[in-house]
């Protein structure tokens, strides 16, 4: 319990960096359009943010709402705006990929974990629309460079996760459970003593980072709120 926790915010330009710096955030989401669940910023924006903050960057890569890539072409597109984002500075990045069945899309995210060589990346919350959240770890472990699951645990949020996060807690440094368990989705300030307590040693916040709403930009003083919880 000692160690400090990470505390990652979604950032959608240099003012909402700034603002989740000042509030004590270890780690910064960069995505753009929000009404689609968070879509890859361009080049611009990524070097905007990077000049204004210090804290580490991850940068999604997504072209449209839900967990398919969206074919061959949109795969092409994919690789491409990750090689200009590297070419920008971008040295982690967030990712993740289902196929029609509900299983990782293998193709999809192999190719752009090779695309990525040398960067760390997480696997965002796609594992909990899959069937089976194990499978899916078993079949991704060994990749290079994922270092983290996000996650709510369920579809429908920590309410309904916090049981399956507990438990793999508890799997952490297991096959299949080494990367950082990183919690976030509908996560609220009276979910982190449980999850603490499980061992949970990362945690990722959007809209509790702005409490006036996705249409206003982070707020620092809530950010703190949660740092000061961490800690």
């Amino acid at each position: 319990m000692s160690k400090r926790a990470v505390l990652e915010v979604i950032a959608l330009d240099a003012a909402d960096a700034k603002a989740a710096q000042a509030g004590g955030a270890d780690r910064l989401e960069l995505v753009t359009d929000m009404a689609a669940d968070g879509l890859t910023p361009t080049v611009e924006t990524f070097r905007d943010i990077r000049s204004a903050v210090t804290v580490p960057l991850r940068v999604m890569l997504r072209l449209s709402d839900g967990f398919a890539v969206g074919g061959a072409r949109t795969l092409d597109v994919l690789v491409e705006r990750a090689a200009a984002l590297r070419a920008a500075g971008a040295e982690e990045f967030v990712l993740g990929f289902l196929d029609p069945d509900g299983g990782p899309d293998l193709a999809a995210v192999t190719r752009l974990a090779q695309a990525l060589e040398g960067c760390r990346w997480t696997f965002h919350r796609a594992i909990d629309r899959t069937p089976d959240r194990a499978a899916l770890r078993h079949a991704l472990d060994g990749l290079p460079g994922l270092d983290t699951y996000l996650t709510a645990g369920s579809a429908d949020g920590v309410d309904e996760g916090l049981p399956v996060l507990c438990a793999e807690a508890a799997r952490q440094g297991t096959p299949g459970y080494t990367q950082q368990l990183l919690v976030g989705g509908g996560l609220r300030l009276e979910h982190l003593p449980a999850l603490r307590e499980a061992g949970v040693t990362a945690f990722h916040i959007g809209g509790a980072a702005r409490p006036e709403g996705w249409t206003a930009p982070v707020d620092a003083d809530a950010v703190a709120r949660w740092r000061e919880a961490l800690d």
